[in-house]
């Protein structure tokens, strides 16, 4: 067999064993879903939790984690919000390179004083989002997020089910993953990891 074929042939089978472990060529193997090239969840331009209007465009250079919730979430949202935190931990000094955003589905009753001391409990540097009653439904269209009141004991004992996963953007501002909720703060920060491998 010529030398060349002997050599294509390795490679191929190389490929094909680092496949399973890390993906063949620039493919890495990613633990959230792969939605690169998503025709959704491209841009937001919304007041973060002191005024100061906000837009994904900004944080090129960053790795920008997104998630909708709202504050009184009795589990979802805290869950999520504590696996980010320690996802930035575990990356060490590049989690100095992570941008966690908060996107409210219930304006009613988050206002920038709520959400100025929710997201200081968790990471000062994490930014809430706040959209308007009136804005939300085309913001939730845009992200493909789903939303939903749910009716309490009194008007103002209502609960919001929504959609759970985060959005990961790499450096350069593109989605690139879904993380699922429940995928863990571990998949999070290798995820991140392989993005900013993607960078250097």
């Amino acid at each position: 067999m010529p030398r060349r074929r002997q050599w294509l042939l390795g490679l191929a089978a190389a490929c094909g064993s680092a496949w399973l472990l890390a993906g063949c060529g620039d493919k890495p193997a990613f633990r959230g879903v792969d939605i690169s090239g998503a025709d959704y969840g491209r841009e937001l331009s919304l007041p973060d939790q002191q005024g100061r209007i906000r837009s994904l465009a900004e944080f090129k250079g960053q790795l920008v984690v997104l998630f909708f919730g709202y504050t009184q979430c009795p589990d979802v949202c805290p869950t999520a919000l504590s696996e980010l935190v320690q996802a930035k931990q575990r990356l060490g000094v590049d989690g100095a390179r992570l941008q966690g955003l908060f996107v409210s589905v219930d304006p009613e009753r988050d206002t920038p004083e709520i959400m100025r001391a929710y997201l200081a409990s968790f990471d000062p540097g994490f930014l809430a989002l706040l959209p308007t009653p009136a804005q939300l439904p085309a913001l939730a269209k845009a992200f493909k997020v789903h939303y939903k009141r749910v009716e309490g004991r009194t008007p103002t004992s209502y609960t919001m089910d929504h959609s759970a996963g985060s959005y990961v953007y790499d450096t350069t501002g593109r989605l690139r993953l879904y993380h699922r909720y429940g995928s863990g703060a571990e998949a999070l920060a290798a995820d991140l990891r392989l993005l900013l491998a993607e960078a250097r």
